[in-house]
């Protein structure tokens, strides 16, 4: 089973202006149309059997919203193979609530973004989130790095994922784009040791520019295989979970990615999907 634990999508009526707002604000283009529908048509064209959708909250009236919203998602999962996570917003009040009704609803974790929600991980305000997720058994998801859209700006920096495993303990801790989109000479060196799980979402190859955008040659460079597998070796291929971050990167090719690697087949089958389950607690829904 190959499971995308990092897709996003958007309600139909907005996904044409969501997604061309974003693909201006990264520079870079989709590989869908940002609909449930298209994610569906990719997951079938690229051997994915299961894809889960990241939802954000970008402000704390939303978080009610989008939770009921995946919920519904979830109710059709299986004839697509698409499930959501769930939400928060740091400055979301009723937050315990929220949660147990997240855990309530079967929803198997939260996504959230520092950078959009503009505030660091290890703030007070993410922090209570995670000791009541952990309490909960819920997976929390987390962008970490640079964000393409937002240069310079780190709200999810190595140290501060460091900080956040210090104070909360381990839980079922997820940082995006191998530990911290653009970080990953500080990720090897701070997090090594851990027992937080780095998804695989938009952080090999290139990144392909939109073609009325200007890139420097050096800026679309990720991980090259040697880097990308040494980060798999430093925490062991039981922690790396497999994810595109699509629209923004291609399913197919991404699976063909971690196919083609040197590496036992096991360990591919770990990364491909293996890995998602377990945290899952062995089934999806």
């Amino acid at each position: 089973m190959v499971i995308d634990i990092h897709t996003h999508t958007f309600p139909d009526k907005i996904a044409a202006r969501t997604i061309e707002n974003l693909s201006r604000k990264s520079r870079t283009v989709a590989f869908t149309d940002g609909t449930i529908n298209s994610l569906s048509a990719s997951m079938k064209k690229s051997g994915v059997d299961v894809s889960v959708v990241l939802p954000v909250a970008t402000r704390p009236d939303q978080v009610e919203k989008i939770n009921d919203f995946a919920a519904r998602t979830n109710e059709n999962f299986f004839e697509r193979g698409i499930f959501s996570f769930g939400c928060i917003h740091p400055d979301f009040t009723n937050f315990k609530t929220e949660l147990n009704k997240i855990k309530n609803l079967g929803l198997k974790g939260i996504k959230i973004h520092p950078v959009y929600q503009d505030t660091d991980l290890d703030d007070k305000k993410f922090l209570r989130i995670f000791y009541r997720a952990a309490e909960l058994d819920l997976i929390v998801l987390t962008h970490a790095g640079l964000d393409i859209g937002f240069p310079g700006v780190i709200r999810c920096s190595p140290e501060m994922s460091r900080r956040v495993v210090e104070t909360i303990g381990d839980f079922k801790f997820v940082l995006a784009h191998m530990g911290g989109w653009k970080n990953w000479d500080a990720v090897k060196k701070i997090l090594a040791g851990t027992k937080i799980y780095l998804d695989t979402a938009f952080s090999f190859g290139k990144i392909i520019p939109r073609p009325d955008c200007v890139w420097e040659p050096a800026e679309l460079e990720m991980l090259n295989e040697k880097n990308f597998l040494d980060l798999c070796k430093t925490f062991g291929f039981d922690k790396i979970i497999f994810g595109t971050d699509s629209p923004w990167s291609s399913q197919k090719n991404s699976v063909e990615f971690i196919k083609n690697l040197p590496i036992p087949e096991e360990d591919a089958k770990k990364i491909l999907g293996e890995n998602a389950l377990n945290l899952f607690g062995g089934k999806i829904l």
